[in-house]
């Protein structure tokens, strides 16, 4: 059973905990592909499996860090964290990010989330940051952690209604 989303003040009360674990993903071959041809970023260490075999220091493809990354939004959404009168969430940028470990292909990541701060920027308007970790799967080092910006809209009630 999921648990109802937080509301704006529930939220706030939850600055420096943990939000949630999301599932765990596989990183394969063609997800590496994928983002290599969205990207236009085709590194060997990346598509060629058999290049990376015999020239690679971790014997194998890699995601690009970037892909790593790029799943903190996607996994985060797991966490059921956006108020249900949400207008709308926008990215904001990235603080200190920070490429620990390799993600090896087929190897499963999930996105570790805690709430670091919430700022108001304008009545209804919240500028949220996330401390995220990228773990990998029967690993102890991290992919990444980052801190993530998102602002946050709150849906407007219309005048006497």
């Amino acid at each position: 059973m999921s648990k109802s989303p937080p509301t704006y003040e529930e939220l706030r009360s939850m600055t420096g905990q943990e939000l949630g674990v999301s599932d765990w993903v596989e990183v394969d071959q063609a997800r590496i592909d994928q983002f290599a041809e969205c990207t236009e970023d085709r590194q060997w260490i990346h598509t060629n499996p058999e290049r990376a075999k015999k020239e690679s220091p971790f014997r194998t493809t890699i995601a690009h860090g970037y892909l790593s990354l790029s799943l903190i939004g996607g996994l985060s959404q797991q966490m059921n964290v956006v108020p249900e009168n949400t207008q709308a969430v926008f990215n904001y940028g990235l603080d200190k990010v920070r490429f620990l470990a390799p993600v090896r292909v087929g190897t499963r990541v999930r996105l570790r989330a805690s709430l670091i701060s919430v700022e108001d920027k304008a009545p209804g308007q919240y500028l949220m940051k996330f401390a995220n970790t990228i773990e990998i799967e029967g690993e102890e080092k991290p992919a990444l952690m980052a801190e993530t910006l998102a602002m946050f809209y709150e849906r407007r009630r219309k005048a006497g209604g």
